[in-house]
């Protein structure tokens, strides 16, 4: 359980401000022709894409602020007596504090002026160092897998983190997991639509830095704040990942894709089988679409959004185990037995099945060598090479993983907003074993990961400069994984003789860690089962105003995170 307090801040000028978290500010200042101060000027800022509007008006100084404002497109109108009426377009990125500056001219309110240009493009409001990646660009620069968080890249001072990369094709790579400023990838902070969005568990069980993986299609867009950060973030010293979901509108919209990769369009390379010239498999379908729109005018809107990844891997992956000779005892040269002294001529059968029971099972429960030529008794010392690589094979990856997200929004009154979201994502993979048979076994097996997000978003504008936001965030992960013959008879049962080794179904089945020096290791991994399943309460509450030219913004989250683990091993001996 953690506790968290956060952010109290106090600002020693307006310029400074503030913005909620997952959602945006737009603030300017009103003069005419002159160059001087519009006091009591009426601004209305209007949802393009809603028709949602809210109002305020200008102070003495001619300045306004809208203080909860989400990723959107908008318009602002300012109207004042004898001045004609003006307008300006300005789009709002997530967590931005866009200020829109307006210059009236004298005139009646019905005669109508457009303002361009009026939108700032050089923030001079914020002194954060960050990176904001726009919907066009989440949505079209290519992305080897769909992972959004890729695009973090694209930021200053950001680089890869190594446990994002896969050395191997059986690897296990982390997304989400970049460095920034030097830090490990674990100092990064994931939002999502304002709530707390990383991963808790301390393993890589879940693959992932954080805990909702949005499909880039059900994005608005996100920010990367590398620096200077404000202090309600806390608790990080790399970069803060502030990601928006798209919201419905007045009208319909919707989107559909499919990515695919396949082993007929792919080069052989250099990794196919020498024994039968194959091609390793490789068959990707990702699909999935969006849609969004209405459920009342004006009111209440509705998004969904699903993605789906099917794919089917081979990679070419070789062996040194015993041969047909080795499991016979037969050796090329004369072996002794140190505890009885017998010894046992070159080219001659040992009797390992009377000597050692459980060497002769291991032994004849290993799949046959497919590399011919290796072994030929009566010609002499047998090199080593002839046991290296004697097994070939193109060892199945699969990888299913389905995930959704679905988000209401609404507008209680002119001052009231709030919102409901679910995401879930279910990846389900599976890593074939090195060597068949039960005295194989090794590798990661079956691998589960099973993330589920339940959040809620209230605001309140209890007056023009002051604004009430909370946030309610449920989370909950199954993650792990299990060998590949989990449930099988145990060593027990198969060799006898073995006492005090477990029994029980959830952590039997096939042969427990074997090493022999110059060979690969026979049975099942020693960290095998595993998992960590972290469960999250995240409430939040914020209080936000302004005094005249200074700024006050107070906070509180609490996070309370309980995780059944088990990480112990070896558990089978």
């Amino acid at each position: 359980m953690r506790l968290v307090p956060l952010l109290l801040a106090l600002c020693a000028t307006a310029s400074l401000g503030f913005a909620q978290v997952g959602t945006s500010e737009v603030l300017g200042t009103v003069r005419d022709q002159s160059h001087s101060a519009v006091p009591k000027a009426s601004v209305t800022l209007t949802s393009v894409e809603t028709g949602i509007y809210a109002k305020t008006t200008t102070d003495t100084n001619g300045e306004y602020d809208f203080l909860n404002v989400k990723v959107g497109h908008y318009t602002v109108m300012v109207e004042a007596a004898g001045f004609s009426k003006a307008t300006a377009d300005v789009s709002v990125d997530v967590e931005a504090r866009q200020r829109v500056d307006i210059s009236m001219q004298v005139g009646v309110v019905s005669d109508s002026v457009t303002v361009s240009g009026a939108a700032a493009v050089l923030d001079t409001d914020n002194s954060e160092h960050n990176q904001v990646v726009p919907t066009a660009a989440v949505t079209e620069l290519p992305l080897n897998g769909r992972n959004y968080a890729d695009l973090a890249l694209l930021s200053t001072n950001a680089v890869k983190s190594p446990i994002a990369v896969s050395f191997s094709a059986s690897g296990t790579p982390r997304e989400g997991s970049f460095n920034v400023n030097g830090m490990r990838s674990t100092y990064n902070n994931f939002m999502l639509d304002g709530v707390d969005n990383n991963s808790y568990g301390t393993s890589n069980q879940g693959y992932s830095s954080q805990l909702v993986q949005p499909s880039p299609d059900s994005l608005s867009e996100f920010k990367v704040i590398t620096g200077t950060f404000s202090a309600e973030y806390g608790r990080v010293g790399g970069a803060v990942v502030n990601a928006a979901m798209k919201s419905g509108a007045n009208q319909f919209h919707g989107s559909a894709w499919e990515f695919l990769r396949n082993t007929d369009l792919n080069a052989t390379g250099f990794l196919f089988s020498p024994s039968v010239f194959v091609k390793p498999t490789l068959q990707r379908n990702q699909f999935g679409a969006t849609i969004g729109g209405p459920i009342v005018q004006n009111k209440l809107f509705f998004f969904g959004d699903y993605e789906g990844y099917r794919q089917l891997q081979r990679y070419l992956n070789f062996d040194s185990i015993p041969d047909a000779t080795d499991r016979q005892g037969i050796f090329p040269v004369a072996v002794t037995n140190p505890q009885t002294g017998v010894t046992y001529a070159a080219n001659t059968p040992i009797p390992i099945q009377q000597l050692n029971p459980f060497a002769y099972h291991a032994l004849n429960n290993l799949p046959p060598t497919n590399k011919s030529g290796c072994s030929t008794p009566g010609s002499g010392a047998l090199p080593t090479s002839c046991r290296t690589n004697n097994d070939e094979a193109l060892l199945l990856i699969r990888d299913f993983s389905d995930k959704y997200d679905a988000k209401i929004d609404g507008q209680i009154n002119d001052r009231m907003a709030a919102f409901l979201r679910f995401s879930q994502r279910k990846d389900l993979q599976y890593y074939a074993p090195d060597l068949t048979g039960p005295s194989g076994g090794d590798g990661n097996g079956y691998i589960h990961a099973i993330d589920q997000d339940a959040s809620a978003g209230y605001t309140w504008s209890v007056t023009p400069d002051s604004i009430l936001e909370a946030h309610l965030s449920f989370s909950h992960m199954v993650a792990g994984k299990e060998p590949p013959y989990l449930g099988g008879p145990s060593l027990a049962s198969m060799f006898g003789g073995f006492a005090g080794l477990p029994t029980t179904p959830s952590l039997t089945g096939g042969l427990n860690t074997q090493t022999i020096t110059g060979l690969t290791a026979l049975g099942r991994q020693t960290s095998n089962p595993q998992f960590q399943n972290p469960t999250l309460w995240v409430p939040s509450v914020s209080f936000s105003k302004i005094l005249n030219k200074h700024s006050l913004k107070l906070g509180y989250q609490y996070m309370n995170i309980r995780t059944e683990i088990l990480d112990t091993n070896p558990f089978y001996g």
